[in-house]
């Protein structure tokens, strides 16, 4: 048999060899391509060549932390993406219930100060509870009317909880930050966390700012106000990568979703229980305001 099959490809002539080899290679290069080089290709882009921008969209703008390190905001109040200028600027604030973004009051304060629309989010932190974590983040970061409605960042969830257990924190965090300022928070996220974990009606009032890199189009079908779709930008003044997002909708659009007003200084029961403790003498005060028992 084996005889028989050598004989049989040895009669074949040159040509179906020929033909052969080069189907194999065809078909091999479209394999690599379509798998390897083409779902990629803007980050290849980004990374090795000119920068490639969604199109259809043209309201772009930035986030930020300390990551970035010291910004020229001359030169960056100057930087143009897509032939548009930098319209808004995402600045990390605070992580969990102790951690403070160490350029964040700068990065806010020279934000508003060059004439950009700002925001400030808070990086979901599984080690802490979610109350404790909104009023850390209320009393470390006063927004303002005309600033971007507070944003929370959830990338994790806490793999001791059920889906419904860690919905309930993000609810519970987002219901207290939005009782101060009466503006419903901007939910970061990136899609395929957004559809397995917070795929839930009670989250669909909020607007979504969901990342997705290196596509034309982000893939979540839902509702959407931002889409980050870089992390290697590249922008006059900032040494490094920057994250780079687009808006949902035109510049009055954006300018409508800002606060409208200046939330008031909050009430003493209002602040956290940490700020309360370090002001009274004795717990049990602390113990009355929050409902905590022996």
């Amino acid at each position: 048999m084996y005889q028989r099959i050598r004989a049989f490809l040895g009669s074949l002539p040159p040509l179906f060899w020929w033909t052969m080899g080069i189907t194999v290679m065809a078909v091999y290069t479209w394999f690599f391509y379509s798998t390897f080089v083409e779902p990629f290709g803007f980050r290849w882009r980004a990374l090795y060549g000119e920068p490639s921008y969604p199109e259809e969209y043209d309201i772009h703008g930035i986030d930020i932390s300390h990551h970035q390190g010291d910004i020229d905001w001359g030169k960056l109040r100057n930087a143009m993406i897509a032939k548009g200028p930098v319209r808004f600027v995402m600045i990390k604030a605070t992580e969990g219930s102790d951690f403070v973004d160490e350029l964040f009051d700068d990065n806010f304060f020279q934000a508003k100060d060059h004439g950009f629309i700002r925001g400030a989010y808070h990086f979901w932190s599984n080690r802490s509870s979610a109350r404790e974590q909104a009023y850390f983040f209320l009393d470390k970061v006063k927004l303002e009317k005309g600033d971007l409605p507070p944003v929370l960042d959830v990338e994790q969830i806490n793999e001791d909880m059920t889906v419904e257990e860690f919905q309930q924190e993000i609810l519970a965090w987002l219901h207290i930050v939005e009782d101060r300022y009466h503006t419903k928070p901007i939910i970061y996220t990136y899609y395929k966390f957004k559809e397995k974990y917070l795929s839930d009606a009670r989250f669909d009032d909020y607007p979504y700012w969901i990342a997705h890199y290196y596509v034309k189009e982000v893939q979540y079908t839902g509702k959407w106000k931002f889409w980050q779709h870089t992390d290697v930008g590249r922008l006059p003044g900032i040494k490094g990568y920057v994250d780079l997002d687009i808006y949902n909708g035109s510049y009055y659009d954006l300018k409508m979703l800002t606060i409208s007003w200046t939330a008031p200084e909050p009430e003493r029961n209002d602040l956290p229980a940490d700020s309360i403790i370090g002001e009274t003498e004795e717990n049990v005060v602390v113990d009355t305001l929050f409902g905590v028992e022996d």
